[in-house]
């Protein structure tokens, strides 16, 4: 077996970054031919991510990214098993450029992103390969969970991170890219991620959720001894606070809770002569 020097071993931990021994075993078995041993490496990290498949992958990073132009977004969420891993760079540097590449190339799903290669960088793996080497250089399972993607037509697109980066959101707006507009648009990605609405507006509240909130406020009504001819109104109010809480034009302002976010939009409008309108959001919490 040929000798393997401290210089190679170090070679093969600057293109790879996994630890010493491993590289020094790689090289070993691979008779000192760096290509080859980096192969080794890539097998070991495939097979290491078969092997922790079954494991639950519940720590993380929520990115959000908006090209320079502001009329594209996209934001994804990448998993590992624990919050030691997913606050190292090593980590947290993969899915900025897992990100970036979604950016970049306009991709909308993961399944779309799996097969889309990672540059020189990544040696020119591909998403998906590139989780499994990961696997096995940072020992835990890798799992690309959501990846979603917005373009505005007519309007332009904002994000927003919260500090941890274990929840963002991106939104669409209507409007001129000006300065104004642009802070307008990612305080409403600010409201987004903090008051978690389910959609834009009332009229598309999913009809199975209202009929499930009508349920339960039917139920606690009639278990309250409320007369029959009254549960009517009592769920007609109910529901408005429930609307209030789950649609984000009818939800109280991060910034001024004594306005609603419809009236914001108005005021905004009023102020600088320009209709401004929310078309569409995404929202990730890690662990969802």
């Amino acid at each position: 077996m040929s000798q393997i020097s401290a210089k190679a071993v170090k070679e093969l931990r600057d293109k790879t970054g996994v630890g010493m021994m491993d590289c020094k075993k790689a090289l070993d078995e691979a008779g000192g031919d760096m290509q080859k041993a980096i192969e080794y490496l890539r097998k070991k990290g495939a097979a290491l991510a078969a092997k922790r498949a079954g494991r639950e992958a519940r720590e993380g990073v929520v990115i959000v990214r908006i090209n320079d132009a502001s009329d594209v977004g996209i934001i994804l969420e990448l998993n590992c098993e624990t919050d030691f891993v997913a606050r190292g760079d090593d980590f947290t540097g993969f899915a900025e450029a897992v990100a970036q590449c979604a950016l970049e190339g306009g991709i909308d799903s993961v399944d779309n992103m799996m097969s889309v290669s990672l540059g020189d960088a990544f040696d020119g793996e591909s998403v998906e390969d590139a989780i499994k080497t990961m696997t096995g250089k940072l020992g835990e399972k890798i799992e690309l969970k959501r990846l979603g993607y917005i373009k505005a037509e007519d309007g332009l697109v904002a994000g927003y991170v919260h500090p941890g980066s274990k929840l963002g959101s991106i939104v669409e707006v209507t409007g001129s890219n000006t300065s104004e507009v642009v802070v307008l648009a990612k305080d409403i990605a600010m409201q987004i991620a903090a008051a978690a609405p389910i959609v834009v507006e009332r009229s598309t509240v999913p009809a199975e959720y209202i009929e499930k909130e009508k349920e339960i406020y039917r139920q606690q009504a009639l278990s309250q001894g409320k007369p029959e001819k009254f549960v009517d109104k009592i769920i007609a109010g109910r529901m408005d606070k429930y609307f209030q809480e789950v649609v984000l034009l009818e939800q109280a302002f991060i910034k001024d809770s004594n306005a609603k976010v419809q009236d914001v939009l108005k005021d905004f409008a009023k102020q600088h002569d320009m209709q401004i309108t929310v078309n569409s959001f995404i929202r990730y919490q890690l662990g969802e």
